[in-house]
Order: structure tokens, then C-alpha cells, then sequence
């Protein structure tokens, strides 16, 4: 038994390290594939901004490796998101044989849902919240002030918003499986709807720059997608079939209570 045990966990090991590599190889490929678009790549992502300067307004770089090393991070960073797929396909593969069929008509869906929530949210900001942001930034700037950011700079605060956005749009994800699983009663997520509010103002003050557009922009879809995150969980919860009833204990009858006896009596005396 312990042989056997070993043996399969060092299987299992195998296993993961072959579907890492897998993982690995697939942004390596894609990243291969970017690297030489990778100043087209960065440009694409400094528009938003570029399209709200002045005109005759650029970018800067303070740094002398800065021009070569952020755009590489960003043709990273973008074959790492074309190479989800592949990734969340490895790591569903490895886990999916642990799963009951119930939890993988479960996980399966919420995987796929949270890629794609996650995606919106970077949209929502891309499209929506940078134009708004950038023009504010701009339009405040003090007359005789040029605003020409450094590129590392705008990198680091776009990545910031990225993420910000992408969790928020994650919430329903998190309150149907808070429902779901139990740990916390539809009702109670009703319950807290004036404490998500307030807290959707915190965060979107944290992760906005300081005016009062962008922090709505951040605090009000988070708020409605908690709100669909409570409809939909309180749907999920009550269309859950219900849990099978055990079946009645019967007793053995005295012949199937000496044929068992017998049986345990026989596999000792082989083991000994």
C-alpha cells in the first residue's frame, strides 16, 4: 500500500510538471509570436491617453533600458492573456478526475464565466474609464505645463486599473459561490447591500485617481454586479435539487450476519 501510494503521487507530479510545461511552453509560443509587434502592442495601450494630450504631446522615457523593456512586458503580458485558454485547460485537466460530477458542472462554469468577466472589466476600463481619467488629468494640468508622462510610469498605472476593474467584475462570481456553498445566506447578502455600497466608494476612491467620474465609474458597477451576483445566487440556491434521503437501516439477518463473519474469518487467515 505504501509502494503504491507513492507511486502515484510521484504520477501525479509528473503529471503537473508535464501540464506546466505545456502551459509554459503555449505563452512562450504567443509571446514569440508578439515580441515583434511588441512597440504596436504598447502603443495600442498608451492610445487612451495619447488621444487626450494636446496636440504635439508625447510620451517620455526617464530610464535608458525603459524603451526596450516595457514594451516586452506588455507583448508578456498580452500572450499571457491569449494563452489562458490553454493554461485554464491544463489546470482544469489536472484536477477535473478529483472532482465529483456535481462540483465539475460547477467549477467548469464559473472558470469560464470568471475569464470572461475578468476580460470585461479591462474593457470597461480601457474603453470607458481611461478617456474620462486621462482627459480630467489633462484638463487640469496647470497652464505652462505640458503632461508627458514616462512610459514605465503609465504601464504601472494601467496594470493597477486593469486589476482593479478585473476583480470588481469578479463579485458575482464570488457571491454565487459564497451562496452556494453555504457559507453565506442569501438573505445575509441582502442584508449587507448598505455596507457594499459604502465599500464600493472606499475602493473605487483607493484605485481611482482623485475625481469623482472615475471613483463612480469603479463604485457603480461594482455595485450593480453584486447586486446580479444576489439575483443570480438566489436563483442558483433555489432551484438546487435536493439532497438524496439515506436509505433506511436494515439489519442483517442472522445467516447474512454469519456469512460476514465468515468472510472476515477467511481474509485473516489469509493475511496471517
Amino acid at each position: 500500500m505504501h509502494i503504491d501510494g507513492q507511486e502515484t503521487f510521484i504520477s501525479h507530479l509528473i503529471e503537473l510538471r508535464d501540464r506546466l510545461l505545456r502551459a509554459v511552453i503555449a505563452w512562450i509560443v504567443l509571446f514569440v509570436c508578439l515580441f515583434p509587434f511588441a512597440n504596436e502592442l504598447y502603443s495600442l495601450l498608451a492610445e487612451p491617453l495619447l488621444a487626450e494630450l494636446p496636440k504635439g504631446g508625447q510620451m517620455i522615457a526617464t530610464e535608458v533600458v525603459t524603451p526596450f523593456f516595457v514594451p516586452i512586458k506588455v507583448a508578456m503580458m498580452t500572450a499571457f492573456l491569449g494563452a489562458l485558454p490553454v493554461i485554464l485547460y491544463q489546470v482544469w485537466s489536472f484536477i477535473a478526475p478529483g472532482l465529483y460530477s456535481h462540483e465539475k458542472k460547477l467549477i467548469l462554469p464559473l472558470v469560464v464565466a470568471s475569464v470572461f468577466l475578468f476580460a470585461c472589466g479591462m474593457a470597461f476600463a480601457y474603453f470607458l474609464v481611461f478617456p474620462v481619467v486621462f482627459g480630467f488629468i489633462v484638463g487640469i494640468a496647470p497652464e505652462g505645463v505640458a503632461v508627458m508622462t514616462d512610459i514605465g510610469k503609465y504601464l504601472d498605472f494601467v496594470i493597477t486599473m486593469f486589476l482593479a476593474f478585473g476583480v470588481t467584475f469578479e463579485v458575482p462570481i464570488v457571491v454565487i459561490v459564497l451562496a452556494v456553498t453555504g457559507i453565506v445566506e442569501v438573505a445575509q447578502l441582502k442584508q449587507g447591500r448598505p455596507y457594499v455600497i459604502v465599500g464600493a466608494f472606499v475602493i473605487g476612491a483607493i484605485f481611482t485617481p482623485p475625481d469623482v467620474i472615475s471613483q463612480i465609474m469603479l463604485a457603480v458597477p461594482l455595485w450593480l454586479l453584486y447586486e446580479l451576483g444576489v439575483i443570480i445566487a438566489g436563483w442558483m440556491v433555489k432551484n438546487r435539487p435536493a439532497p438524496p434521503e439515506p436509505e433506511p437501516y436494515k439489519p442483517l439477518s442472522e445467516d447474512e450476519l454469519d456469512a460476514e463473519l465468515d468472510r472476515i474469518e477467511d481474509e485473516q487467515k489469509k493475511t496471517s
